[in-house]
């Protein structure tokens, strides 16, 4: 653990203890529910081949399924999808189904390999801080993941991430394999007692909460089977959130990271990262005297003369391609009551990364995008 952030040893110890019963004692609650209910025989059709396996009722997995195929699939598969929802490869069928088979190198594989590796790094996250997680997704525009958390007076920068990274890089070792329930309600609040963000997050009648060694975590899923399918993993920056995107609102520290299946992969992608950098427009617009960027009106852009002939070159280009294609055009407001950003979602998943402010007591924001304008125009 990082020598400038002493954590509660007692506190966190009782509290993943707790998690850990209750969701012991859950599990063998579901257990026993799930053996008291007919094994009937199932047929399971493959997708990929047409091929049909015989399977029982609330026993066999879309992983027994794939060690039937061959043991290569088995070794790869991150994800199932059963009757076109995704599924865990270890979680029970229940009936006559269809199974897809999802590696890394598809959509759903390598997004359900960077949720768990984000529950990877909540783990170390817990562990090495004590911080109360908050919420950990992949970072589906993009490549990667990120958690949120709430560290206190702790501020994280890149000193920490070697800790961290130990840490993660101990949980995946381990391959540690992620455990399913569900729950009701008041069994999801009791489980999160202490963590009063965990507490807002639990609305519905059933929960379902996972288990990776001594995370447990409210997820909805699904999960790769274990740890150790992530081979390579690497936190990249730290930066400051809200909780639910509020300002008015408890003060996060996102971490963000990337991991892969292997270190060649890794490594390429650090390379791409790199690479990148040459063509960052932030640097060649000032350096090339198109356009630059002043602390007075900070996010915006002063086009030279230059980077106006561009600009207005593109901005040609474009309107000729709309006018070609049938569109018409319309121009909107800059900014809007922040009631139009809720109605249209953006506020829910945008509003920490916007500019706003208020006016006469509501509260407005500058606009990153058109759509909003657009929900009242069309």
């Amino acid at each position: 653990m990082a020598d400038d952030h002493p954590k509660d040893e007692a506190y966190l110890s009782a509290v993943i203890r707790k998690r850990i019963k209750l969701f012991e004692e859950f599990q063998a609650q579901q257990l026993a529910q799930i053996q008291s209910l007919p094994h009937d025989p199932i047929k399971v059709t493959i997708i990929d081949g047409n091929k049909e396996k015989e399977g029982k009722r609330w026993e066999t997995t879309p992983m027994e399924i794939a060690r039937q195929i061959s043991k290569g699939l088995a070794n790869s598969a991150l994800i199932s999808s059963v009757n076109n929802v995704l599924w865990d490869m270890n979680r029970p069928l229940e009936d006559d189904c269809s199974v897809e088979f999802f590696r890394f190198d598809s959509d759903q594989g390598r997004d359900t390999f960077w949720h768990s590796s984000a529950h990877i790094l909540g783990q170390a996250l817990e562990q090495e801080y004590g911080c109360k997680l908050c919420d950990g997704p992949c970072t589906t525009r993009e490549e990667g993941f990120f958690y949120d958390a709430f560290y206190g007076e702790l501020g994280l920068n890149d000193n920490h991430f070697p800790y961290i990274g130990a840490a993660a890089a101990k949980v995946a070792r381990e391959g540690q394999p992620f455990e399913r329930i569900q729950v009701t309600k008041d069994q999801a609040l009791d489980m999160f007692s202490d963590n009063n963000f965990k507490l807002e997050l639990i609305k519905e009648k059933t929960i379902t909460v996972y288990r990776c060694g001594l995370l447990v975590d409210l997820c909805s899923g699904p999960h790769i089977p274990n740890t150790s399918f992530v081979k390579a993993f690497k936190c990249l920056k730290a930066s400051s959130a809200y909780w639910r995107g509020s300002r008015d609102r408890e003060s996060l520290q996102r971490v963000y990271g990337i991991s892969y299946p292997d270190d060649h992969q890794l490594k390429a992608y650090l390379k791409s990262v790199e690479e990148a950098k040459k063509y960052d427009h932030r640097l060649l617009g000032p350096q090339q005297e198109l356009f630059f960027c002043h602390p007075l009106s900070p996010g915006s852009w002063f086009f030279l003369p230059h980077g106006t002939r561009v600009y207005n070159k593109l901005m040609e280009f474009i309107k000729k391609e709309y006018w070609k294609r049938g569109y018409s055009e319309v121009m909107s407001p800059n900014m809007y009551n922040m009631n139009l950003w809720e109605t249209s979602g953006h506020a829910a998943n945008y509003k920490e990364n916007m500019f706003t402010f208020d006016i006469d007591k509501q509260e407005f924001g500058l606009k990153p995008m058109n759509c909003p304008g657009h929900c009242l125009m069309f």
